[in-house]
């Protein structure tokens, strides 16, 4: 049988920055269907203030750079 954790967005390892905002951000990466990369950007973006300032910011200019060296960049073959 399996058991079915409820509530798992009441809490949070590490901190409460994302429990702070109206909408969780997990919820807003799923509801969205986004990549990884895509919700690294979201995570790191919506943290920011919270928690580690200008460095994530940073970190979500490099996952912004990984999207558009893997949607844009081609390769000779």
């Amino acid at each position: 049988m399996t058991k079915v954790v409820k509530g798992v967005s009441n809490f949070q390892w590490g901190g409460d920055h994302y429990r702070k905002l109206p909408i969780q951000v997990w919820d807003f990466i799923a509801a969205n269907k986004l990549d990884y990369f895509q919700g690294n950007v979201v995570k790191y973006v919506s943290r920011y203030k919270e928690k580690n300032g200008l460095e994530d910011l940073k970190k979500a200019k490099h996952y912004i750079d990984k999207i558009i060296e893997n949607d844009y960049t081609e390769y000779e073959k």
